[in-house]
Protein backbone atom coordinates (compact mmCIF):
# COMPACT_ATOMS: atom_id res chain seq x y z
CA UNK A 1 0.00 0.00 0.00
CA UNK A 2 1.15 3.36 -0.91
CA UNK A 3 1.98 5.93 1.54
CA UNK A 4 -0.49 8.64 1.84
CA UNK A 5 0.17 12.08 -0.06
CA UNK A 6 1.49 14.97 2.10
CA UNK A 7 -0.42 17.54 3.30
CA UNK A 8 1.59 20.84 3.53
CA UNK A 9 -0.01 24.00 4.41
CA UNK A 10 0.69 27.62 4.27
CA UNK A 11 -0.85 29.85 7.25
CA UNK A 12 -0.72 33.67 5.62
CA UNK A 13 -1.88 36.47 7.94
CA UNK A 14 -3.16 39.21 5.65
CA UNK A 15 -2.88 43.04 6.31
CA UNK A 16 0.27 42.96 7.51
CA UNK A 17 1.68 46.74 7.75
CA UNK A 18 -2.00 47.68 8.29
CA UNK A 19 -1.34 48.94 11.96
CA UNK A 20 1.20 48.11 15.26
CA UNK A 21 -1.33 46.17 16.72
CA UNK A 22 -1.44 44.16 13.21
CA UNK A 23 2.18 43.73 12.89
CA UNK A 24 2.13 42.66 16.78
CA UNK A 25 0.02 40.05 16.42
CA UNK A 26 1.64 38.97 13.34
CA UNK A 27 4.84 38.45 15.08
CA UNK A 28 3.73 36.96 17.78
CA UNK A 29 1.53 34.18 15.98
CA UNK A 30 4.66 33.27 14.36
CA UNK A 31 7.09 33.27 17.15
CA UNK A 32 4.22 31.42 18.99
CA UNK A 33 1.95 29.30 16.76
CA UNK A 34 1.71 28.18 13.52
CA UNK A 35 1.43 30.88 11.24
CA UNK A 36 4.39 31.31 8.61
CA UNK A 37 3.52 33.63 6.12
CA UNK A 38 2.39 37.17 6.15
CA UNK A 39 1.24 39.68 3.13
CA UNK A 40 2.39 43.25 3.50
CA UNK A 41 0.76 46.49 2.10
CA UNK A 42 3.84 48.39 1.27
CA UNK A 43 1.43 51.92 1.58
CA UNK A 44 -0.22 51.34 4.51
CA UNK A 45 0.20 52.99 7.98
CA UNK A 46 2.68 50.80 9.52
CA UNK A 47 4.01 49.23 6.98
CA UNK A 48 7.81 50.62 7.86
CA UNK A 49 6.91 49.53 11.30
CA UNK A 50 6.27 45.84 9.65
CA UNK A 51 9.11 45.65 7.84
CA UNK A 52 11.20 45.95 10.38
CA UNK A 53 9.76 43.54 12.41
CA UNK A 54 10.07 40.85 9.29
CA UNK A 55 13.33 41.10 9.12
CA UNK A 56 14.03 40.29 12.66
CA UNK A 57 11.91 37.23 11.31
CA UNK A 58 13.75 35.33 8.49
CA UNK A 59 11.83 32.12 8.84
CA UNK A 60 8.55 34.68 8.69
CA UNK A 61 7.80 34.46 4.38
CA UNK A 62 6.61 37.92 3.43
CA UNK A 63 4.31 38.53 0.28
CA UNK A 64 3.08 41.46 -1.42
CA UNK A 65 -0.58 41.93 -0.60
CA UNK A 66 -1.77 44.67 -3.10
CA UNK A 67 -4.32 47.26 -2.33
CA UNK A 68 -6.57 48.57 -4.67
CA UNK A 69 -9.74 49.40 -3.06
CA UNK A 70 -10.27 50.64 0.29
CA UNK A 71 -7.19 52.12 0.92
CA UNK A 72 -4.32 54.69 -0.56
CA UNK A 73 -2.41 54.78 -3.22
CA UNK A 74 1.13 53.88 -2.97
CA UNK A 75 1.85 56.95 -5.95
CA UNK A 76 0.79 60.47 -5.78
CA UNK A 77 -3.38 60.70 -6.26
CA UNK A 78 -3.06 63.15 -9.20
CA UNK A 79 -1.38 60.08 -10.71
CA UNK A 80 -4.23 57.99 -10.66
CA UNK A 81 -7.07 59.74 -10.73
CA UNK A 82 -9.07 57.10 -11.96
CA UNK A 83 -8.46 54.85 -9.62
CA UNK A 84 -9.14 57.28 -6.54
CA UNK A 85 -12.00 59.32 -5.15
CA UNK A 86 -11.98 63.00 -4.12
CA UNK A 87 -9.78 62.18 -0.77
CA UNK A 88 -7.13 60.41 -2.70
CA UNK A 89 -8.16 56.96 -1.33
CA UNK A 90 -9.13 53.82 -3.70
CA UNK A 91 -13.00 53.76 -4.51
CA UNK A 92 -14.63 51.41 -2.64
CA UNK A 93 -17.21 49.86 -5.10
CA UNK A 94 -15.48 47.27 -6.41
CA UNK A 95 -17.91 46.52 -9.52
CA UNK A 96 -17.70 49.95 -10.59
CA UNK A 97 -13.70 50.04 -10.03
CA UNK A 98 -13.49 46.84 -11.83
CA UNK A 99 -15.92 48.15 -15.08
CA UNK A 100 -13.68 51.33 -15.27
CA UNK A 101 -10.47 49.35 -15.15
CA UNK A 102 -11.73 47.09 -17.64
CA UNK A 103 -13.24 49.62 -19.88
CA UNK A 104 -11.27 52.28 -19.97
CA UNK A 105 -7.50 52.68 -21.35
CA UNK A 106 -6.29 55.44 -19.18
CA UNK A 107 -7.37 53.56 -16.30
CA UNK A 108 -5.50 50.44 -17.15
CA UNK A 109 -2.41 52.32 -17.21
CA UNK A 110 -2.90 54.03 -14.30
CA UNK A 111 -3.78 50.67 -12.89
CA UNK A 112 -0.19 49.17 -14.30
CA UNK A 113 1.33 52.11 -12.81
CA UNK A 114 0.21 51.13 -9.11
CA UNK A 115 1.06 48.29 -9.56
CA UNK A 116 4.56 48.40 -10.57
CA UNK A 117 4.86 50.93 -7.66
CA UNK A 118 3.78 48.17 -5.16
CA UNK A 119 6.05 45.75 -6.61
CA UNK A 120 8.66 48.35 -6.28
CA UNK A 121 8.36 49.42 -2.73
CA UNK A 122 8.18 46.13 -1.94
CA UNK A 123 11.53 45.60 -3.72
CA UNK A 124 12.65 48.37 -1.98
CA UNK A 125 12.15 46.57 1.55
CA UNK A 126 15.20 44.39 0.89
CA UNK A 127 12.60 41.32 2.24
CA UNK A 128 12.73 38.15 -0.20
CA UNK A 129 9.28 38.48 -2.12
CA UNK A 130 7.52 35.10 -1.37
CA UNK A 131 4.58 35.68 -3.25
CA UNK A 132 1.66 38.17 -4.12
CA UNK A 133 -2.47 38.36 -3.57
CA UNK A 134 -4.49 41.06 -3.43
CA UNK A 135 -6.61 43.15 -1.16
CA UNK A 136 -10.39 41.64 -1.48
CA UNK A 137 -8.72 39.10 -3.77
CA UNK A 138 -9.03 42.09 -6.75
CA UNK A 139 -6.22 40.41 -8.32
CA UNK A 140 -8.68 37.90 -9.78
CA UNK A 141 -10.01 40.47 -12.37
CA UNK A 142 -8.73 39.99 -15.29
CA UNK A 143 -7.14 43.19 -16.22
CA UNK A 144 -5.76 43.35 -12.81
CA UNK A 145 -4.34 39.34 -13.28
CA UNK A 146 -2.53 40.36 -16.33
CA UNK A 147 -0.85 43.49 -14.58
CA UNK A 148 0.41 41.34 -11.27
CA UNK A 149 1.88 38.60 -14.07
CA UNK A 150 4.03 41.18 -16.05
CA UNK A 151 5.41 42.96 -12.37
CA UNK A 152 5.58 39.13 -11.31
CA UNK A 153 7.70 38.19 -13.69
CA UNK A 154 9.77 41.39 -13.35
CA UNK A 155 10.09 40.97 -10.20
CA UNK A 156 10.85 37.47 -9.95
CA UNK A 157 7.63 36.16 -7.71
CA UNK A 158 7.04 33.06 -8.25
CA UNK A 159 4.12 32.26 -6.08
CA UNK A 160 0.29 33.38 -5.82
CA UNK A 161 -2.83 33.05 -4.14
CA UNK A 162 -5.89 32.19 -5.80
CA UNK A 163 -8.99 31.54 -3.86
CA UNK A 164 -10.62 28.43 -4.87
CA UNK A 165 -12.21 26.54 -1.36
CA UNK A 166 -13.48 22.94 -1.39
CA UNK A 167 -17.26 23.62 0.49
CA UNK A 168 -17.00 20.16 1.65
CA UNK A 169 -14.03 20.34 3.70
CA UNK A 170 -15.53 23.17 5.03
CA UNK A 171 -19.07 21.82 6.12
CA UNK A 172 -17.49 18.91 7.36
CA UNK A 173 -15.89 21.06 10.29
CA UNK A 174 -19.22 23.40 10.42
CA UNK A 175 -22.40 23.46 8.46
CA UNK A 176 -22.29 26.35 5.52
CA UNK A 177 -25.31 27.30 3.39
CA UNK A 178 -24.80 27.73 -0.01
CA UNK A 179 -24.33 31.53 -1.65
CA UNK A 180 -26.22 32.65 -4.27
CA UNK A 181 -23.05 33.78 -6.38
CA UNK A 182 -20.40 30.41 -5.39
CA UNK A 183 -20.30 28.97 -8.90
CA UNK A 184 -19.51 32.90 -10.49
CA UNK A 185 -16.94 32.82 -8.01
CA UNK A 186 -15.47 29.51 -8.53
CA UNK A 187 -15.62 29.69 -12.34
CA UNK A 188 -13.77 33.17 -11.94
CA UNK A 189 -11.32 31.61 -9.59
CA UNK A 190 -10.99 28.45 -11.58
CA UNK A 191 -9.70 30.44 -15.21
CA UNK A 192 -7.73 33.06 -13.02
CA UNK A 193 -5.25 29.36 -11.46
CA UNK A 194 -5.40 28.27 -15.08
CA UNK A 195 -3.72 31.03 -16.19
CA UNK A 196 -1.69 31.47 -13.31
CA UNK A 197 -0.31 28.36 -13.43
CA UNK A 198 0.83 28.75 -17.02
CA UNK A 199 3.06 31.33 -16.06
CA UNK A 200 5.13 29.45 -13.83
CA UNK A 201 3.61 30.74 -10.56
CA UNK A 202 3.58 28.29 -7.63
CA UNK A 203 -0.80 28.41 -6.87
CA UNK A 204 -2.07 25.76 -4.04
CA UNK A 205 -4.18 23.44 -4.87
CA UNK A 206 -6.87 24.69 -2.23
CA UNK A 207 -7.16 27.76 -0.12
CA UNK A 208 -9.28 28.38 2.99
CA UNK A 209 -10.33 31.83 4.51
CA UNK A 210 -13.11 32.50 2.29
CA UNK A 211 -16.26 31.22 4.31
CA UNK A 212 -15.11 32.23 7.94
CA UNK A 213 -13.46 35.93 6.39
CA UNK A 214 -12.62 37.56 9.37
CA UNK A 215 -13.79 34.73 11.83
CA UNK A 216 -11.44 32.45 11.87
CA UNK A 217 -11.88 30.67 15.04
CA UNK A 218 -10.01 28.20 16.96
CA UNK A 219 -12.64 25.62 16.80
CA UNK A 220 -12.44 26.12 12.79
CA UNK A 221 -9.01 26.86 12.35
CA UNK A 222 -8.46 23.57 14.35
CA UNK A 223 -11.36 21.60 12.32
CA UNK A 224 -9.65 22.32 9.17
CA UNK A 225 -6.07 21.06 10.44
CA UNK A 226 -8.38 17.33 11.20
CA UNK A 227 -9.72 17.25 8.12
CA UNK A 228 -6.57 19.40 5.11
CA UNK A 229 -6.79 17.72 2.29
CA UNK A 230 -3.51 16.48 0.30
CA UNK A 231 -1.95 18.42 -1.62
CA UNK A 232 -0.81 22.21 -1.23
CA UNK A 233 -3.08 24.34 1.03
CA UNK A 234 -3.20 27.86 2.13
CA UNK A 235 -4.94 29.00 4.96
CA UNK A 236 -5.06 33.12 5.01
CA UNK A 237 -6.38 34.79 8.28
CA UNK A 238 -6.63 38.24 9.75
CA UNK A 239 -5.19 38.80 12.91
CA UNK A 240 -5.05 41.35 15.16
CA UNK A 241 -4.47 42.25 18.99
CA UNK A 242 -7.35 44.89 18.77
CA UNK A 243 -9.73 46.04 16.08
CA UNK A 244 -9.56 49.49 16.78
CA UNK A 245 -7.21 50.85 14.07
CA UNK A 246 -8.06 52.47 10.78
CA UNK A 247 -9.10 50.38 7.73
CA UNK A 248 -10.28 47.61 10.47
CA UNK A 249 -12.88 45.99 8.34
CA UNK A 250 -16.78 46.05 10.37
CA UNK A 251 -17.46 42.90 12.25
CA UNK A 252 -14.18 41.00 11.85
CA UNK A 253 -12.68 39.11 14.54
CA UNK A 254 -9.14 40.24 14.76
CA UNK A 255 -8.64 39.23 17.92
CA UNK A 256 -9.93 35.72 17.96
CA UNK A 257 -8.09 34.82 14.63
CA UNK A 258 -4.92 35.56 16.61
CA UNK A 259 -5.71 33.49 19.38
CA UNK A 260 -6.52 30.43 17.22
CA UNK A 261 -3.05 30.80 15.32
CA UNK A 262 -1.60 30.50 19.09
CA UNK A 263 -3.65 28.57 20.57
CA UNK A 264 -1.93 25.11 21.99
CA UNK A 265 -4.51 22.60 20.39
CA UNK A 266 -4.54 24.02 17.00
CA UNK A 267 -0.46 23.14 17.18
CA UNK A 268 -1.28 20.04 18.38
CA UNK A 269 -4.00 19.10 15.62
CA UNK A 270 -0.82 20.22 12.83
CA UNK A 271 1.28 17.96 14.49
CA UNK A 272 -0.74 14.80 15.10
CA UNK A 273 -1.63 15.09 11.23
CA UNK A 274 1.11 15.16 10.29
CA UNK A 275 1.07 18.18 8.39
CA UNK A 276 4.01 20.14 7.26
CA UNK A 277 4.26 23.84 7.19
CA UNK A 278 6.21 26.24 5.35
CA UNK A 279 5.51 29.68 3.18
CA UNK A 280 5.23 29.36 -0.64
CA UNK A 281 9.09 29.35 -1.16
CA UNK A 282 9.30 26.31 1.10
CA UNK A 283 7.16 24.38 -1.28
CA UNK A 284 8.48 25.66 -4.75
CA UNK A 285 10.47 23.02 -7.15
CA UNK A 286 13.75 23.89 -7.39
CA UNK A 287 14.26 25.62 -10.62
Amino acid sequence: MSAAAPRRLIVTADDFGAAPAVNEAVERAHRDGILTAASLMVGAAGAADAVRRARALPSLRVGLHLVLVEGRPVLPPDRVPLLVDADGRFRTDMACAGARIFFSPAARNQLAAEVRAQFEAFAATGLPLDHVNAHKHFHLHPTIAGAVLREAARFGCRAARVPIEPRAVIRAVEPLPSQPLDAVVDTVAALCRVRFRRAGLLIPDQVFGLAWSGGMTTPRLRGLMETLPSGLSEIYLHPGLDGEFEGAAPGYRYVDEFAALVDRSVADATRRTGIVLGGFADFRDPQ
